[in-house]
């Protein structure tokens, strides 16, 4: 289509005119431009006419018409937008100005001042800034068809201006930092703290420079000769900065703290004087991100270097030289004020140290007359202290002989009881009467327990406990015990330790407190146990000097009743002291509580006042292991034997019931009234199997020592010793002696019975792994070299803490082509559960420490198909994740051991039915 003539233009259009004439031009949705419309005409003559840069945007596609005032704003884009759509030939900008020009084409003019438009210039984008105003542009219908933009480039102008506000900020940048200096001068020539002196040097550093940290290092003597100490910092975290290393002897850094010169780089990391000094090499692993360095030093007035004021920022070229004299002044003031302090503080400790020396003689004087006093105070608490101990100790020694007696007399009594239930059998009055008389035999039983509790004399057979647990288990009998009127409540800490402890003596505490509180509130009122950790500090120690300091488990029994007197406490835990009226107490409940607390190594504590109520808390020593799971025998049934017992015992009566009852239970018995005797037995060469001795008997031959001597001239003879009191022969720390065996007096027949079984059954396990060479020959039987049918070989786990049963053992399951990890202790075997694949675990029920159950449980929590096989002289284990025990009971030969592991392999490698059926017990 052809253009329009030259005469259609007014004159002034310059080159956008002609293009607009040249053949074949078109605008985008408006055609050539004879087909425009007349308004459009008219606009476009007015804008080409202008020498004011503008454009016309006009139709549905907005065609972009502009005049030759407006070309040099875009030179990249014209000729080619020259009636090109709005949106394309500004589509850079369209979504920021897209919403405005709808807004203009409804109708809404806009003005824009100073409004900053990145342009192309010269092939690249530069920062550029347009005052410009949109205007609504009618059609020839009178409709908006378009819109008129007239604009002006203003960037000279905005950057002239801003060239003078950064000139009049830097003017005032230097008026600043000279204030700055002079106000921190001023703070820190006054200021006679030299930690407040850095701090301000810093912080008013920081504020100069505009460094994003500063910090001033303190010149220290080291063992290499020199070394820093961060002394001030500002613009970073103390806590994270004490993890980055120190300032290195570096080209960078040393001239700084030799006090030789100021060192400013522009880019650390591109410095060739930073961590060319090795070993160092670079930024440390850490440190703050910086780029930009600024090092000033502080020297004192004798030249001597005191120490570096450091500034630092994350990018480059960030200080000038007039920050480096700006901290140059603020360094010189800093050291003067340095000097000062150091002068000042020097002074200041000659003066202290001068006033604390007359001061400590002016209290000197003031005070001997009442420090004699409270030393001569302390000493007789001490002697009382001492005395009572004392009268504690002789009472014990009384009580535990005491009890020898009484429980060598009740042990006749019961024995001839319980052989009297045979006689009276069918007879319902006799059998009531024999009833009757062993419940008095129990409670005159309880009473010598009770004495040799104070007397810290009875066998203790600590466990590791959780209290916790162990009080929640008592709610039932505490109930029962104290009545319905006696509100109970119980409360434990949820994250309570464990405690190494004789659980029964503990249930036995309780229950009396239990009591003891019920009768001081007369049967009504509200009791309170409570379980919790208790830490005791030195400070406690020294002020009670029957306690040590350490972690306890706390247990607190507290009552409302009536309380008690100063002059009541001072007693309270004395034997057979009581307040109850005749009749209603032996005196024995709290001593009792006493001397078991104390022979446990804890501490109590009691604590009462007329009307208040009473609270007494027991200190039980904390223990780290884990808790041990309680296995009861009681229930094992009762059965006898054919063996040869040796039984020493002193007292006749006694003696007699031991030899009747063993041999209604099929024992073949030997007697012997000392130890004396019993070695002569011994020596005879008679056949023994088991020797039953009374701890304390007279002559000069002792009990353990006889069966010292007894089991070197019969190295299969099993021991177990019975005694109503152990005196300290095999009791220890108020512990049975590693590896014995003790039946303490009074006891029944069922006890003796189910004893005796389990000693015999160790012993025999224990003889049978002291003959290596036998025991492999019948391996060897069982199992041929090589014939390892078709089951694969096992990992096992051997958990034992007897050395000669553990090797047996060992060397019965190398013959059977099993892989053996041996342990002496559950503590041992727990690394080795956790590092090797174990298919079984064999372990006996009696480890020292934690229990073969309790360790059972823990391995199957840690290896859920783990078989376990328990090796015991015992009739009952405990169940594992709910399933019967299996057992291998002691003595064992290689034939069932190959059946406990073939019964064991179903949680491994398959069943074997039969193996099962051998040692499983439902």
């Amino acid at each position: 289509m052809t253009g329009p003539v030259a005469s259609d233009w007014p004159h002034g259009g310059g080159d956008v005119g002609r293009l607009m004439r040249v053949p074949g031009f078109e605008a985008a949705g408006l055609g050539p431009v004879d087909a425009w419309p007349g308004a459009l005409r008219s606009h476009v003559d007015t804008m080409l006419a202008s020498r004011q840069s503008m454009y016309v945007a006009w139709g549905p596609d907005l065609a972009f018409l502009y005049n030759d005032a407006y070309v040099p704003i875009f030179p990249e884009r014209h000729p080619g937008a020259l009636g090109r759509p709005f949106s394309e030939v500004w589509s850079d900008v369209w979504a920021q100005f897209g919403g405005t020009i709808a807004g203009v084409l409804g109708g809404e003019p806009a003005l824009f001042e100073n409004l900053p438009i990145p342009m192309m210039r010269a092939g690249r984008l530069v920062d550029t800034w347009f005052t410009f105003s949109f205007t609504p542009l009618r059609g020839d219908g009178g409709a908006i068809d378009g819109l008129l933009c007239i604009t002006t480039e203003v960037t000279e102008g905005v950057l002239a201006a801003r060239r003078e506000q950064e000139a009049l900020a830097a003017l005032k940048a230097r008026t600043d930092a000279l204030a700055t200096v002079n106000r921190a001068g001023v703070a820190i020539t006054s200021e006679l703290d030299v930690q407040r002196v850095a701090q301000t040097t810093v912080d008013a550093g920081v504020a100069l420079t505009g460094a994003e940290f500063g910090a001033f290092f303190y010149n220290t003597k080291d063992e290499r000769g020199g070394g820093y100490r961060l002394y001030a910092l500002s613009g970073a975290d103390p806590e994270a900065f004490a993890s980055f290393p120190q300032p290195r002897n570096t080209a960078l850094f040393a001239p700084t703290f030799g006090g030789e010169t100021v060192v400013r780089s522009d880019d650390v990391t591109r410095d060739p004087r930073y961590g060319r000094n090795a070993p160092h090499a670079g930024m440390p692993d850490g440190h703050l991100p910086v780029r930009s360095y600024l090092a000033v030093p502080v020297k004192s007035r004798s030249g001597e270097g005191i120490g570096a004021l450091l500034f630092g920022h994350g990018e480059p070229a960030r200080f000038d030289a007039a920050a480096e004299a700006s901290l140059l002044s603020l360094a010189g003031q800093a050291a003067v004020a340095i000097d000062n302090a150091r002068l000042f503080a020097q002074l200041e400790r000659q003066l202290r140290h001068r006033a604390r020396a007359e001061d400590q003689l002016r209290q000197l004087n003031e005070t001997l007359e009442a420090r004699v006093a409270s030393e001569i105070v302390d000493r007789r608490l001490a002697e009382r202290a001492l005395q009572q101990a004392q009268k504690m100790e002789t009472i014990g020694k009384l009580t535990g002989g005491v009890a020898h007696d009484f429980n060598n007399l009740l042990q006749v009594i019961s024995g001839n009881l319980q052989l009297l239930t045979r006689d009276v059998a069918g007879n319902e009055r006799g059998e009531r009467r024999v009833a009757n008389a062993l419940a008095g035999v129990s409670r005159g039983a309880k009473l010598a327990s009770q004495l040799l509790a104070f007397g810290r004399r009875q066998p203790l057979a600590p466990k590791v406990v959780n209290v916790g647990r162990l009080i929640a288990g008592m709610d039932d009998m505490l109930r029962r015990s104290i009545g319905e009127a006696v509100e109970v409540e119980t409360v434990a800490s949820a994250d309570l330790w464990n405690t190494l402890i004789d659980p029964t003596q503990v249930e036995t505490a309780i229950l009396n407190l239990a009591i003891n509180a019920r009768d001081a509130m007369n049967g009504a009122g509200k009791l309170t146990i409570e379980a919790g950790n208790a830490v005791l500090d030195a400070d406690y120690a020294r002020r009670h000097s029957e306690a040590s300091a350490g972690q306890y488990v706390m247990v607190a029994v507290t009552d409302t009743g009536s309380g008690m007197t100063p002059e009541v406490l001072e007693q309270v835990f004395e034997p057979f002291f009581s307040t109850k009226p005749e009749g209603k107490g032996t005196g024995l409940g709290l001593s009792m509580v006493y001397g078991f607390v104390k022979q446990s190594g804890g501490h109590i504590k009691l604590y009462s006042e007329p009307g208040q109520g009473t609270a007494v808390k027991l200190y039980l020593p904390r223990a780290d292991q884990v808790e041990d799971v309680q296995v009861a025998l009681d229930g094992t049934p009762v059965r006898g034997g054919t063996e040869t017992i040796l039984v020493a015992e002193d007292d006749e009566e006694v003696r007699a019931t031991v030899v009747e009852t063993l041999g209604d239970l099929g024992y073949r018995v030997l007697t012997a009234k000392d130890a004396a005797s019993a070695l002569s037995v011994v020596e005879s060469g008679v056949p023994i199997d088991l020797l039953f001795t009374d701890v304390v008997m007279p002559g000069t031959l002792k009990s353990p020592e006889l069966a010292r001597r007894a089991r070197l001239r019969l190295p299969n003879l099993a021991v177990l010793f019975t005694s109503g009191y152990t005196e300290n022969s095999i009791v220890h720390g108020g512990r049975l002696d590693a590896g014995v065996e003790l039946l303490s007096k009074p006891y029944a027949r069922e006890a003796l019975a189910r004893k005796i079984r389990h000693v015999l059954a160790n012993q025999a396990q224990r003889t049978q792994a002291a003959a290596p060479s036998a025991a492999s020959e019948t391996a060897a039987a069982v199992e041929p070299a090589g014939a390892l049918e078709d089951a694969a070989p096992l990992t096992v786990l051997l958990v034992e803490d007897d050395a000669l049963i553990r090797a047996n053992a060992a060397e019965m399951l190398h013959g059977f082509g099993h892989v053996v990890v041996e342990a002496g202790s559950a503590e041992e075997a727990d690394a080795a559960l956790q590092t090797v694949p174990v298919d079984v675990l064999m372990t006996d029920l009696g480890l020292p420490g934690v229990s073969g159950g309790a360790f059972a449980a823990r391995a199957r929590a840690l290896r859920p198909g783990v078989g376990v096989v328990f090796a015991t002289g015992s009739d009952h284990a405990p169940e594992v994740d709910g399933e019967a025990p299996l057992l291998l009971r002691k003595p064992y030969d290689a034939e069932a051991l190959k059946a406990a592991l073939a019964a064991a392999r179903p949680a491994v490698a398959g069943p074997t039915k039969a193996a099962s059926a051998l040692v499983r017990e439902d």
